[in-house]
């Protein structure tokens, strides 16, 4: 059961809402890495909502369920291109943010190779956003199960 309507707030939340929707607008990265970014975060932060609502957003996309299957184990399979598996590493280091070490130095540097400074600002971006929402929505409880696809604001 939810604590607090997340919905009935919506106007507190049009800050992290605009952040968002800067990284969509700016057009610099690709709609599936965004999708793939969203999904490996809330999944991290078992965000059932966001779960429920960047999943089907990414299968009307045309995300295939194989990669959203295999996304928990990234690392084990050949399915993700090399720039999504260091948005993904990135994803990773900034959300679990596990010491004053993380988001290494070779991680940057791989980084750096494959995306230029404006996408890798805005990949930067996205995980705060989806942080922030997968907080939200933990903090809520909002139930998960009944989004539609493409819905959100």
């Amino acid at each position: 059961m939810s604590r607090f309507s997340v919905q009935r707030h919506y106007a507190a939340m049009q800050p992290l809402i605009a952040l968002g929707q800067s990284v969509h607008t700016a057009g610099r990265l690709e709609p599936a890495l965004i999708e793939l970014v969203l999904m490996r975060v809330s999944q991290i932060n078992g965000c059932a909502y966001c779960l429920d609502m960047h999943s089907k957003d990414a299968r009307a996309a045309g995300e295939t369920e194989q990669r959203l299957y295999l996304l928990s184990a990234w690392r084990e399979t050949k399915l993700y291109s090399e720039r999504e598996q260091v948005a993904l590493a990135w994803a990773e280091e900034l959300t679990e943010l596990a010491s004053h070490e993380a988001v290494s130095d070779a991680l940057y540097d791989r980084a750096a190779q494959l995306f230029e400074e404006a996408e890798l600002v805005d990949l930067t971006m996205l995980v705060v956003a989806i942080n922030g929402f997968n907080r939200i929505n933990v903090a809520a409880r909002t139930v998960g199960g009944s989004y539609k696809p493409g819905s959100h604001g």
